[in-house]
């Protein structure tokens, strides 16, 4: 799914929002359509009811937000060894295999179903994030041969070094996401 359609604006959208189009779509069926048409054009509605359920499912097992915002507190003040035990923890509830890692750029390496990533996360506190680790994990990932690379950071990455992360394909994880993360792997301190 194309990341601005309309589907995938609703599926990050409050879930109630797809039942009120839904809704509409069904009430100006109804109006506009003759009555033997109408149960026809309503139909048209059933996208929006199913990306409503999809959508309310999604966030009715998502944390709220001041759980978000406790994990985020936490991990920013927590030692590299706390936070990336917690990582390891949250990629393998999620069905990683997670290796450490010891070299320039890469902290972490995961692999499902014969997908890898490598991961950088021990700058996740510094305020400032350049462009320089992110060539440290473009190099990792073209030296262990992985599909991906993955930079964790608390702080939002400066224009440039995100413009170079989104050039180069790194996924970057956020101070929302590295939360999101820990939260669903159920083992934050």
């Amino acid at each position: 799914m194309a990341e601005n359609s309309l589907f995938a604006v609703l599926m990050r959208s409050r879930w109630w929002i797809s039942f009120a189009i839904c809704a509409a779509v069904v009430l100006i069926s109804l109006a506009v359509f003759p009555k033997d048409i109408s149960p026809f054009a309503a139909l048209g509605a059933f996208p929006f009811f199913i990306v409503g359920c999809m959508a309310f499912y999604k966030q009715l097992r998502a944390p709220s937000p001041a759980r978000l915002e406790q994990i985020r507190q936490v991990v920013a003040e927590q030692s590299w060894a706390d936070f990336s035990a917690q990582l390891q923890a949250a990629w393998q509830a999620e069905g990683y295999e997670v290796q450490r890692l010891n070299q320039p750029g890469a902290d972490l390496l995961l692999t499902r179903n014969g997908q890898t990533s490598v991961v950088s996360a021990r700058r996740w506190k510094a305020a400032v994030h350049g462009v320089e680790p992110l060539r440290e994990l473009q190099a990792a990932r073209a030296k262990l041969q992985a599909d991906q690379a993955v930079y964790a950071a608390l702080q939002p990455l400066g224009e440039n070094a995100a413009g170079w992360a989104a050039q180069n394909q790194i996924l970057l994880l956020d101070a929302t996401a590295i939360a999101t993360l820990i939260a669903k792997g159920g083992k934050n301190r």
